[in-house]
């Protein structure tokens, strides 16, 4: 059980009423976050922006996300991107190995073990370390290689919102989430 209750969407200020009316579906997460009214919003046009609108290929953001999710121990956020990262073309030995945390298995290619090792860098240390950096920073582009540090930043606080107020489970939806920003 969360350690405060959800936001009842019928019960919330009509700007927070209008963008659950929106949304395809009433995650705890968003009820858990709507408490923060003035944040709620602009919480959903940025988490939409990264969902939807990023130069990132969405493979390789779903990657990244579900490393954070696991190093932050976010069940709630793996839960709800192991469904979008299947849509996004990651594979499932893929997913089996980052729920094992196998960074070396072979299903991963030196490009996208680069990508989770910055990913790593960035959660653990908040500085990936310079070799690495210019490593994936001639793979990417500086649009994507700053949208994947503004995703990683965003999932890993959200992994912590998730975390400490011990959000319930819900089932796998994120992907519904996903079709709707497009």
């Amino acid at each position: 059980m969360a350690r405060i209750p959800y936001l009842d969407p019928e019960q919330a200020p009509a700007a927070v009423r209008e963008a659950f009316a929106a949304l395809p579906v009433h995650l705890n997460v968003f009820k858990l976050v709507a408490h923060a009214e003035t944040g709620f919003r602009p919480f959903l046009r940025y988490g939409g922006a990264i969902l939807g609108r990023q130069a990132l290929p969405a493979r390789l953001r779903e990657l990244a996300i579900l490393r954070v999710a696991r190093l932050a121990e976010a069940e709630y956020e793996w839960v709800q991107h192991v469904a979008i990262a299947r849509a996004a073309g990651v594979r499932e030995e893929q997913i089996a190995a980052l729920e094992r945390g196998d960074l070396a298995a072979r299903c991963f290619d030196a490009d996208e073990r680069l990508l989770l090792e910055f990913t790593d860098d960035v959660v653990r240390d908040g500085r990936p370390p310079r070799e690495r950096f210019a490593a994936l920073a001639a793979r990417l582009s500086h649009r994507e290689l700053v949208e994947l540090v503004l995703a990683i930043g965003f999932y890993l606080a959200l992994a912590r919102l998730m975390t400490t107020f011990e959000i319930d489970l819900d089932p796998p939806a994120g992907d519904r989430v996903v079709a709707s920003i497009r």
